[in-house]
């Protein structure tokens, strides 16, 4: 179990996000990501069916959540996911990470108030035992600053 917190500051959340799925994916896990709210959900939808690479997914509450590889919600994880993204301050528990393989946290480094939930979030997931990463892309390719283990 690791938390991976990802500060965003040249690439866009969609073309980050759609790298880590398909890392996940190749590791042969299913992932959940997690927003805020439904309209959110629906970009991400459009952006991934717009993607030149196909990256199979289906947004939460339809008859199939069990079985999509990349689940779309604001809510539970209903997939079976070993990684969960989180997006836009998103919560995650310090249980839900111990239950699964992976949590990315995907934060805009360029927001004061995103970067401030990242920060909570972070002291609230070591501060339960949660590992964590802190990557950032600063100079032009992902780094990792620091290391919680």
């Amino acid at each position: 179990m690791a938390a991976l917190f990802y500060q965003l500051l040249r690439s866009g959340v969609e073309d980050t996000l759609a790298m880590l799925v398909e890392k996940s994916l190749e590791r042969g896990w299913r992932v959940a990501v997690r927003a805020r709210d439904a309209g959110r959900l629906d970009q991400l939808d459009h952006a991934l069916w717009l993607r030149e690479e196909f990256l199979p997914h289906g947004i939460a509450g339809g008859p199939h959540d069990a079985l999509q590889p990349v689940l779309l919600t604001t809510g539970d994880i209903n997939n079976s996911a070993a990684c969960l993204v989180a997006l836009d301050g998103a919560e995650v528990s310090a249980g839900e990470a111990a239950a699964l393989d992976r949590v990315c946290i995907l934060f805009d480094g360029n927001d004061d108030a995103a970067l401030a939930r990242a920060r909570d979030q972070w002291r609230a997931l070591t501060g339960a035992g949660v590992a964590a990463q802190y990557w950032s892309e600063e100079t032009g390719r992902w780094v990792m600053k620091t290391e919680k283990k």
